[in-house]
């Protein structure tokens, strides 16, 4: 398994392996308007080429992604492929995100399902669930 920054010929890859995974796991408990708020948010090319990617990738094949903004210090995108789950993937992208930011304070909008997962990375919930533009979150921190 390699980490790798993703460039602008990956991206695409990056933006459909995002939207697959967020229709099999966090669309259900969306509303359609945090469907198609989440849809535009990944469809904004100046959002997409303001962030940073990385990719999980065992022998070419993207099985993950990770992005963040704010010079690393805000995670906006977190997907693993549904079938390479609980294989340490996320963790691997969550630590490389991690070792290679110099913010003392890294935070996530967590969607309902990556709530337990942030939380076994050693994120603590800042407020309860929030809803914004029918996106469903409970907002995050990892503090070093």
């Amino acid at each position: 398994m390699e980490i790798k920054k993703i460039n602008t010929a990956q991206i695409t890859d990056a933006i459909d392996l995002i939207w697959s995974t967020f229709l099999q796991f966090e669309a259900p408990d969306y509303s359609k308007e945090g469907i198609q708020t989440f849809r535009d948010f990944i469809d904004n090319k100046e959002i997409i080429e303001a962030l940073e990617f990385w990719g999980a990738y065992d022998n070419e094949e993207l099985k993950g992604v990770i992005a963040a903004n704010e010079n690393r210090k805000h995670i906006c995108c977190f997907f693993v492929k549904a079938e390479y789950h609980r294989q340490g993937i996320g963790r691997k992208l969550w630590e490389y995100l991690r070792d290679n930011s110099q913010n003392k304070v890294i935070t996530v909008h967590s969607s309902p399902y990556a709530v337990p997962v942030y939380h076994k990375f050693g994120f603590v919930d800042l407020d309860t669930e929030q809803v914004s533009d029918g996106i469903r979150y409970t907002p995050m921190k990892f503090e070093r």
